[in-house]
């Protein structure tokens, strides 16, 4: 516990540094960049060490709630996101998945340099990322995300049923062996930018699958689609997959 506490602080004073001007703890805040999508030879979800470790270790929610506690200015304290978009709901989310974008984040291999001063590996460790994710997929999900204008439902609901349903499930409840997120209850702004960013070829850890899905689709057909999945409705009897500890000690 004071261990956690302690990482804390030291965070603070790293982002602090930051701010003020040029330092070593500053060089280190700046996120890397690894191949993505854009590059020859690219492989989705490749076999990376930090992922395959995160996801062997055995994540522990009581650690991981306190280690997200540093998340929840922008994620929330219940990490349900914002309506706007800007930040995602991370609850009842896949821990798998959870751990993939953490990874990907810190290996820059997806951009977020918002994200990245508290993930490099100078902050948290392997064992910290797996009890974030394991804390997260805990959460339920509250039924009070943003929608969209509901004028196009039936056409939404048509191309997710065509294009997205193979993968993330009738009910958009994704599927963690495969990696494939949950996006049911998700903020309908933030499904709007990420769809565009996966469309447009901006989203570099992107799975070439879904690009090929929506490579066509217009920015009528992304509102539709969009619109459609943040209606789905949101079922928290079937919890996040997530393999974790329940005790503090480990």
């Amino acid at each position: 516990m004071i261990e956690l506490k302690t990482k804390k602080l030291l965070l603070a004073a790293v982002l602090i540094a930051v701010g003020a001007g040029p330092c070593l703890a500053a060089d280190e805040m700046v996120q890397p960049h690894a191949p993505g999508i854009e590059s020859p030879g690219y492989v989705w979800n490749e076999r990376e060490q930090e992922k395959l470790l995160a996801l062997s270790a055995l994540g522990n929610p009581v650690r991981g709630a306190i280690s997200f506690d540093v998340c929840a200015g922008c994620h929330g304290f219940e990490a349900q996101g914002d309506e706007e978009g800007y930040y995602p709901r991370l609850a009842g989310q896949h821990a798998s998945v959870l751990i993939k974008q953490m990874t990907d984040v810190r290996a820059g291999r997806r951009d977020s340099p918002t994200d990245y001063p508290f993930l490099n590996n100078h902050v948290i460790s392997v064992q910290e990322i797996a009890d974030i994710a394991a804390y997260l997929a805990s959460l339920p999900v509250t039924p009070d995300n943003g929608e969209g204008p509901g004028t196009d439902l039936a056409h939404g609901e048509d191309l997710y049923r065509n294009d997205c349903k193979n993968c993330h499930g009738p009910d958009g409840m994704g599927d963690a062996e495969d990696f494939y997120p949950r996006v049911s209850g998700q903020h309908y702004e933030y499904l709007l930018r990420e769809a565009r960013n996966i469309r447009d070829g901006r989203r570099r850890n992107a799975n070439p699958d879904m690009v090929d899905a929506i490579k066509g689709y217009t920015n009528d057909d992304l509102v539709a689609l969009s619109d459609y999945i943040s209606r789905l409705p949101i079922d928290n009897g079937e919890a996040a997959s997530a393999t974790t500890d329940t005790g503090v000690d480990q």
